[in-house]
């Protein structure tokens, strides 16, 4: 219990991706949180604790998920690495900073009845452009 009988939950979803670009729908697992916390009007935020994630809502379509790859990497082209002043420090990850400023950082989603109030198809998305190593997406739910 919080502050004037609001309820608050946070969680944190692990990740490690078995390639640098992959895009997993986390609707499950912020579902879940949802339900343990018990939270039945409110607001849930969803969002990536890396620079190199994203955390967007869209549809859960194989298609639109190939055409997000191929966009982004046209946008912010992967190689040449040279092409980033970013990767002069040693990094070769600029494009990934590039595509999460493009998919964005964080959702906040409404929570009526118990549930995630979302429009026809939406789904939370967890994209990831640099894998292959630890990262962590925080769930905050905050209601009553």
């Amino acid at each position: 219990m919080g502050l004037r009988g609001m309820k608050f939950k946070t969680d944190y979803l692990l990740f490690n991706t078995p390639s640098k670009f992959q895009l997993l729908n986390i609707t499950p697992l912020v579902e879940k949180t949802l339900k343990e916390s018990g939270i039945k009007e409110g607001l849930c935020l969803v969002n990536s604790m890396h620079i190199s994630s994203s955390i967007f809502i869209n549809d859960d379509e194989v298609g639109l998920h190939r055409d997000f790859q191929k966009w982004l990497e046209k946008l912010a082209p992967h190689e040449p690495i040279g092409q980033y002043s970013h990767n002069d420090t040693g990094e070769e990850n600029a494009d990934a900073h590039l595509k999460r400023q493009i998919m964005g950082r964080e959702v906040v989603i409404a929570v009526t009845s118990g549930k995630l109030d979302f429009g026809p198809w939406e789904q939370i998305f967890y994209g990831e452009f640099d894998g292959m190593r630890n990262k962590r997406v925080l769930v905050k739910i905050i209601g009553e």
